[in-house]
């Protein structure tokens, strides 16, 4: 489908707070060999130089298994893993180095690419890599030796931070260096988990062959929860997921503040996770002993409690407790060890596939955080789901707030019918509307 310059400058406007808060952070962008050999992966590239551009700091790390399995198969040498980790003798070894190297090369030369038709013409891009990944053999296994297959011991995060801090994009690949000088096989899955925590990462991002993390019903998971991740670990329904799972959640642990999966084969899918409210895979975030749900009739006393100052200075309508038990399945809530500090309504005309957003209030102890953007997402997603193209608020005092999320003014008139018969005058809220994408 066509976009038109208005849908182009729409979407241009969306997108300028996450430019202004990515720009500065650190991001560990993750993928496969499977990524670098699909015919996507230069599109890739270009959002990578696009981020670059934008002031992100990056820090890719990249895979090499299928081109170290062809080098393996040249050879006629046998393939061997145990528990899917490669055993690297001194031929396999050589292999790796063949394969890993091969594969830098060709991201390097994508990343130097100036072409007049690229999108990176006329940027000056500097990648750089090296002995920034210091390795340490496995050993000794349920009694098979890995020789030359090895784990992360330290990551060089002096050395990394000097060239992000010159601008550069540093690479990463499945090899370390330990002191004496030997070189290991690792697994690019480590690699990455191990500079996320080690460099304090804003974000790892993962690209995977699917849209993200897919569900046991075979639906894509938007939205995880850390404290989800080790039962999906231990499940084997989620066992060819495991690997990022658990790059996820000892992520999260560590303090990397958002894990994203998206997938390698559909472009664009990066930025539109990055710069779009909705995304395009799944997003991973930490567990602040927070539960974002559907009210229940259990949750009417902490949400008087909540609006009732902001009801004594006329800021939200009042309510009364048996008005509130009547309407309490069109509220959100957002729960903090069993204190209810954030709440929304939508009170939906379907016939005028809109929807009104009502009684939004988060404690004053708790605001700043992005809990009313939180609602807000899920909001929109309810309404999505029930087919309505529109939601309204009436306010007098919060606009700006709404204005910044996205509403745009509007007037009584394009209010639903029902509720123009119900405006007050008196009042005089402003009407401020939100068009779903």
């Amino acid at each position: 489908m066509a976009v038109s310059h208005l849908d182009s400058v729409k979407i241009f406007r969306h997108s300028a707070p996450y430019i202004n808060s990515h720009r500065g952070k650190t991001f560990v962008l993750m993928f496969g060999g499977e990524a670098v050999e699909h015919v996507n992966f230069a599109n890739i590239i270009h959002d990578i130089a696009l981020l670059n551009s934008l002031g992100v700091r990056l820090v890719l790390v990249h895979g090499a298994r299928p081109q170290i399995d062809q080098r393996v198969a040249l050879r006629n040498m046998p393939l061997r893993f145990h528990d899917d980790v490669r055993l690297t003798d001194k031929q396999t070894i050589e292999c790796v180095k063949d394969a890993a190297g091969s594969v830098r090369s060709q991201v390097e030369a994508l990343l130097t690419m100036g072409l007049a038709n690229s999108p990176m013409h006329g940027s000056q891009i500097r990648v750089c890599s090296g002995n920034l990944v210091v390795a340490m053999p496995i050993g000794v296994k349920d009694g098979i030796d890995f020789e030359h297959t090895g784990l992360v011991r330290r990551i060089d995060v002096d050395g990394i931070n000097d060239h992000l801090n010159d601008g550069s994009i540093v690479l990463l690949g499945p090899m370390g260096y330990s002191p004496t000088g030997e070189v290991f096989n690792l697994s690019h899955v480590d690699v990455a988990t191990q500079a996320a925590v080690s460099l304090n990462a804003d974000k790892l991002i993962v690209f995977s062959e699917q849209e993200g993390v897919i569900s046991t019903e075979g639906k894509l998971l938007r939205n995880i929860e850390g404290r989800q991740l080790q039962a999906m670990i231990d499940s084997p329904q989620y066992q060819s997921q495991r690997a990022i799972l658990q790059a996820f959640s000892a992520s999260l642990q560590a303090g990397v503040r958002r894990c994203h999966c998206v997938s390698y084969q559909d472009d664009g899918a990066m930025l539109q996770e990055l710069f779009t409210r909705d995304g395009a895979g799944s997003l991973i975030s930490q567990n602040y002993y927070e539960q974002l749900r559907s009210a229940t009739i259990e949750d009417v006393g902490g949400i008087l409690k909540l609006i009732k100052p902001l009801e004594e200075k006329g800021i939200l309508v009042k309510r009364s407790r048996e008005l509130l038990e009547n309407e309490i399945e069109q509220f959100n809530v957002i729960e903090r060890d069993g204190t209810i500090i954030s709440c929304a309504a939508l009170y939906p005309y379907p016939d005028d596939k809109c929807a009104e957003l009502a009684c939004v209030a988060t404690h004053v102890d708790y605001r700043g955080a992005n809990r009313g953007e939180r609602l807000m997402d899920a909001i929109c997603v309810r309404a999505r789901e029930m087919g309505l193209e529109k939601i309204f608020v009436l306010t007098t005092v919060t606009g700006h707030w709404f204005r910044e999320y996205g509403f745009m003014p509007a007037t009584v008139d394009e209010l639903p019918d029902k509720k123009k018969q119900l405006y007050n005058y008196q009042r005089n809220s402003k009407v401020l509307m939100l068009t779903l994408n």
